[in-house]
């Protein structure tokens, strides 16, 4: 039995490609969510999960980031992006963030089995038209613009940087105190700190933020 997890935002597209898996056998849904942050928590309960099938847009957190964090910590589970968006800049940066095979959501339901079942037997299932475009990357490499303004200095300590980067990988507060050896109260403090010194009022403002300007 596979077990599969699924990131969809949309209800009406959640139920469509969940319906398309249940036609399966040898498929079991294991997890579904609608977003990327709440597939990370899931994930925390219980990661016996053999492949995800992500989105890319959504709100709290997207699924390019949600790929990141969860091949960072669980690289042993397949993530296949699953969306409706074939522009290049999501493809290379889904592949950037560890994705094992993009697909569209327009998949027939054979197909989307087939893509399981190549990834988990080594292959990386791409939609035609996303192998095409990916080989082109590889010829003609993209730049991103990037604009000429001077980023911030957030003055982060090294150590709250630590904290901030444990917090990007899912660990609650306990889980961080452990993993370097403070108390959970210091821990506290220091996610206190990283917030007033980002300007952000929550864990979700100040990731997003983080990763936008290159902290973690």
């Amino acid at each position: 039995m596979i077990r599969v997890g699924l990131v969809e935002d949309k209800s009406f597209l959640l139920r469509a490609i969940s319906e398309k898996l249940s036609f399966f056998e040898d498929l079991k849904l294991k997890h579904t969510a609608t977003n990327g942050l709440e597939i990370i928590e899931l994930l925390k309960d219980d990661h016996n999960v053999d492949v995800i099938l992500m989105d890319i847009q959504m709100p709290v957190m997207d699924g390019i980031e949600a790929t990141k964090v969860i091949k960072e910590k669980y690289p042993q589970i397949m993530v296949i992006m699953l969306t409706v968006f074939d522009d290049e800049q999501y493809i290379l940066k889904s592949i950037q963030a560890g994705a094992n095979g993009y697909l569209l959501k327009d998949e027939a339901a054979e197909s989307l089995h087939d893509g399981i079942i190549e990834i988990l037997n080594g292959g990386a299932p791409m939609t035609p038209s996303i192998a095409f475009k990916a080989l082109k990357l590889l010829r003609e490499p993209i730049a991103f613009p990037k604009a000429n303004i001077e980023k911030p200095d957030f003055e982060l300590t090294p150590r709250e940087s630590d904290v901030l980067l444990q917090l990007s990988k899912g660990f609650n507060y306990n889980e961080i105190a452990n993993n370097l050896f403070i108390s959970p109260a210091t821990v506290r403090k220091h996610i206190e700190n990283i917030y007033r010194k980002l300007q952000v009022r929550n864990k979700i403002e100040a990731l997003n933020l983080a990763r936008e300007e290159r902290l973690i």
